[in-house]
């Protein structure tokens, strides 16, 4: 009997081990699924932010051109990924790092884009870009009171209640002085609170979202209006202006409103700008280009092309050299003289008017200096420029005379103290200075240039000499060293 008890007792604890077994093998099964699913699904890819960069100094916003790359494209460090224009010419965005272009958020065509919008997402490479977790919209912190009609909403500035040392990257520093923005108010995410330039377009997002939007005007079914003609006065013009119908020719008095480019919005800018704060002096000065021809002619001989600009912008370097108290610029604290004599050479382009650089222009020869200039007159009509190609010049050149432009001014590029406006050439019959055989007329190829000068910085005194020095080298180039 108590043999067969324990005979009992072993088959009963065999039972129980056999389902503890299955039990055991359903929750291995169930794991290997549960496993096997998020390999397959996983969660999706964190995302290597891709945002508007600041491709220039008084870039605030940008069109997206062209993406030369596309969803599901291997990216590595270096390459393009598109073509954003800026306010001064079609830049190229390069990657920073390897990975794969999961989502383009901001399409090509794409206008006024500000710094430090998200364009687009990249995820690392292994990952599944498909799966790639688009990021919410950072919330808007809302305001104390929503803006009343009774007065303007209060500007985005405060003072801190006590005083704090802060830290801020140079990027960061930069985009704060150009906005006029407070920096106590950007919330530093850098190391030891440190404040990047991250913080600083996400300081400067939250102004442009602050601001309150223009009353809309309240949407009416327009009725139907009868107008007749009006009684034109004794002058022959209309008594109010006339009315514009869709869809019908425009009448006499109406326009097109056309929208202006960055490169557009820039200029206008700049000119108003140069013309208001800068105070023009202008002088004049007539220059024998004989010489100059003469040389052109030898150097085709030797099959050396080079062009009447050319030996303009070499003659204005070795002015610039040996006057440098000429070669100025005005900042807010008074003038500063260069150390370096980079030439820029207005180039007329489809968006308007940029001004590419020709570096240290009076150590170049003529050669190299006709080389330069007419690779960038092309990147700059192509829109291909850098901006170091482009910025830091010290001195301008604005030649209209392929126009037939005979003379004209032109408004100084600021920070710059001077522009050189060049006009076209002309044959004028002229008296033979010191010939022995008494006065002889005789054909002399003349040209005109205007500088236009900083008054602040070059008095109408040193802009005389500065032009007579101006036309004693291009009037003997060989002492130009050409």
């Amino acid at each position: 009997e108590h043999v067969g008890h324990r005979g009992s007792r072993s088959c009963s604890g065999t039972v129980s081990c056999r389902n503890a077994a299955h039990v055991l093998s359903m929750l291995l099964d169930v794991m290997c699924m549960y496993l096997k699913w998020t390999v397959v699904c996983p969660a999706g890819a964190a995302p290597l932010k891709v945002q508007m960069p600041a491709l220039s100094p008084t870039m605030e916003e940008g069109n997206i051109v062209k993406w030369l790359k596309k969803e599901g494209d291997e990216v590595a460090a270096g390459d393009t990924l598109c073509e954003i224009e800026t306010d001064k010419a079609v830049v190229v965005l390069e990657s920073s790092e390897d990975g794969i272009l999961a989502k383009i958020l901001v399409q090509e065509g794409s206008r006024g884009v500000r710094l430090g919008t998200l364009i687009a997402l990249m995820v690392s490479e292994g990952e599944d870009w498909k799966q790639v977790e688009i990021p919410a919209p950072e919330p808007i912190t809302p305001t104390a009171a929503p803006p009343t009609a009774a007065g303007p909403a209060p500007p985005l500035t405060t003072t801190p209640s006590a005083p704090k040392q802060l830290r801020l990257s140079p990027a960061a520093r930069h985009i704060l002085d150009t906005h006029g923005l407070d920096p106590h108010l950007a919330k530093a995410t850098g190391p030891r609170g440190l404040i990047t330039k991250e913080d600083a377009l996400k300081l400067l997002n939250q102004r442009d979202e602050r601001r309150p939007a223009p009353p809309a005007a309240a949407v009416t079914s327009p009725a139907p209006v009868t107008v007749s003609a009006p009684i034109a006065p004794s002058t022959g013009r209309p008594t109010f202006p006339p009315l514009s119908v869709p869809g019908k020719p425009g009448m006499p008095g109406t326009f097109t409103e056309i929208p202006a480019s960055n490169v557009r919005r820039v200029i206008a800018q700049r000119l108003t700008q140069s013309k208001s704060t800068i105070p023009h002096a202008y002088a004049s000065v007539d220059c024998d280009l004989g010489p100059v021809m003469k040389l052109r002619k030898q150097l085709a001989t030797e099959d050396i092309k080079v062009s009447v600009n050319d030996f303009i912008i070499k003659a204005a370097a070795v002015s610039l050299r040996e006057m440098p108290e000429v070669n100025v610029m005005w900042s807010g604290d008074g003038p500063q003289a260069l150390d370096y004599i980079n030439i820029s050479i207005a180039v007329a382009t489809p968006r308007g008017l940029i001004t590419p650089i020709i570096k240290d222009a009076a150590s170049k020869g003529l050669q190299e200096i006709a080389a330069t200039a007419k690779a960038l007159a092309k990147k700059a009509r192509d829109g291909k420029l850098l901006p170091e190609e482009y910025q830091g010049g010290s001195f301008s050149i604005s030649n209209l005379g392929m126009f037939g432009i005979s003379e004209f001014s032109a408004v100084i590029n600021p920070p710059q103290a001077c522009i050189l406006a060049v006009g076209g050439t002309r044959a004028e019959l002229r008296m033979a200075p010191h010939n022995p055989d008494g006065p002889v007329l005789h054909t002399q190829q003349l040209m005109t240039v205007t500088l236009s000068s900083d008054g602040r910085l070059v008095d109408d005194e040193l802009a005389s000499r500065f032009l007579e020095k101006f036309r004693t080298n291009l009037e003997q180039p060989q002492r130009a060293s050409l």
